[in-house]
């Protein structure tokens, strides 16, 4: 990472107030308006751009079996995932899914650096979007620069109403999607054009909308700088054989302007000409040249624009480019730099990664699509009944997980002559939860004062592969 003394320091301004002097400890944020640019990186952060938004926006309007593909339905209590339908007791696959998450990121840090954040973070997307839609009104950015030093008139006026008007609908439309999977969204669209919406509901499309509006069209490189925590941890995940915006200082330094036809030896030059564009591009602000920051995103727009002035000028490219600290330190080729990153660390991410995903996914593929939960009847723990037999009565709370109705068998085991007195067979509804009661009992003299251990034994009809078995106490009294 760069020392701080690398980096221009800030002017601290101070300022007399009567006899007193005023130390401000903040320095005032400069507005970045980033360049754009074209080239390799922006293709594809454009392509991620694409397919993660078609994603957000479009997975809620998939139907699956006459519903909504993905539903997280909170007030019912069930979560459809496709063909998948999982209850707050499958709340472990979530446990599985984001630990997943945590080391697959661990991994891609330690290999490529941030490129999540670069090219798919959301912030990092809507950020993209927002300055598309802020280019399309206002201009590029000589044009937004000129118009943020201007003074006040109709047309600056009608340019940024215009402007936070398209931020504005975008952001509510982001919002509503948001709470469209956890509300069907067509039932949301027809709650909203009938202006009923529920409080909630209501609330929480305003917030993330709010939300988007604020981080992607003001905070910006703020959230990426100051409030997003990986930027403050990844030092912990690099070495120097992460592959990372780098600058090849050796061949750029020192750097100047010059003519295009001038040889930079004979000038005592690199192959910097100082142009500053680097700079210009960099959606949080930063001078690359200056070493490995924690503020660089990894979104390689100072390739692109890097590139593209190398070309110009007939050097070859790649003063500025995607390499690692011992790559560029040791001239290194592509090859001898991909040697190096099945280190040890890639190597056990890897293994963790893989064993976990396996496991996740052999426990959602053996998973039993019907869950069994027993509660004792408190009213009544233990009672004799007809010819001396003791009965224990038992609620038992049937999941059918799966999406067509169910017709299960009960029985119950565990005690010398232990039956059910009610039915053995019970209809549960495609994802319904049903609660039955059931009556167990013993013959006289079957088991001995005190709490004895039996099992339900619940069977889908017809399919034998669906069946739970759940252990219970059956009580004895004295």
């Amino acid at each position: 990472m760069t020392s701080p003394s690398s980096k221009p320091r800030a002017t601290i301004p101070i300022v007399p107030v009567d006899d007193e002097t005023m130390v401000s400890l903040y320095a005032a944020r400069e507005k970045i308006q980033p360049r754009s640019v074209q080239g390799l990186f922006a293709n594809w952060r454009w392509v991620m751009v694409w397919i993660t938004q078609l994603v957000f926006y479009g997975l809620p309007w998939l139907e699956w079996n006459a519903r909504q593909a993905v539903l997280f339905d909170l007030e019912a209590r069930r979560f459809y995932i496709f063909g998948l339908v999982l209850y707050p007791q499958d709340f472990i696959y979530l446990t599985g899914l984001l630990v997943i998450c945590a080391f697959a990121l661990f991994l891609f840090t330690a290999v490529a650096g941030r490129l999540w954040c670069g090219f798919a973070c959301p912030q990092t997307v809507y950020t993209e979007i927002f300055l598309w839609i802020e280019k399309k009104v206002e201009g590029d950015r000589s044009a937004r620069l000129r118009l943020d030093q201007s003074s006040l008139s109709a047309a600056k006026l009608g340019k940024r109403s215009l402007k936070h008007a398209l931020w504005i609908a975008f952001s509510l439309w982001t919002g509503f999607t948001f709470v469209g999977y956890f509300t069907p969204i067509r039932e949301l669209g027809a709650l909203s054009v009938a202006a009923a919406l529920g409080p909630w509901q209501l609330f929480w499309i305003f917030f993330y909308g709010f939300a988007t509006y604020g981080n992607a069209g003001f905070l910006r490189e703020q959230v990426c700088k100051y409030m997003c925590p990986y930027a403050r941890f990844q030092s912990a995940m690099f070495d120097k054989d992460t592959m990372i915006v780098t600058y090849d200082a050796k061949r750029g330094e020192p750097r100047g302007a010059r003519s295009k036809k001038a040889d930079p030896k004979a000038l005592g030059l690199g192959d910097c000409i100082d142009c500053t564009l680097c700079v210009q591009v960099c959606p949080t602000g930063i001078d690359i040249r200056n070493g490995l920051q924690y503020e660089c995103i990894g979104c390689a727009a100072c390739i692109d624009v890097c590139d593209d002035v190398m070309d110009k000028v007939n050097y070859p490219r790649g003063l500025i480019r995607f390499s690692t600290q011992n790559g560029v330190a040791n001239g290194w080729d592509t090859r001898q730099m991909l040697q190096r990153a099945l280190r040890p660390r890639v190597l056990l991410y890897t293994a963790i990664l893989a064993a976990i995903t396996l496991a996740v996914g052999l426990s959602l593929f053996l998973r039993t699509p019907l869950k069994v939960d027993v509660i004792r009847d408190r009213g009544a723990l233990a009672r004799m009944v007809e010819q001396g037999r003791i009965e224990n009565v038992f609620r038992l709370q049937i999941m059918n997980a799966t999406e067509s109705p169910q017709r299960y068998t009960i029985s119950v085991s565990g005690l010398p002559g232990i039956a059910l007195d009610s039915s053995a067979e019970v209809e549960v509804l495609s994802t319904e939860v049903r609660a039955v009661a059931v009556r167990v009992q013993i013959p006289p003299d079957a088991a001995s004062p005190g709490s004895h251990p039996i099992h339900f034994d619940i069977r889908a009809m017809g399919d034998e592969s669906i069946h739970v078995s759940e252990k219970a106490a059956f009580l004895v009294p004295r």
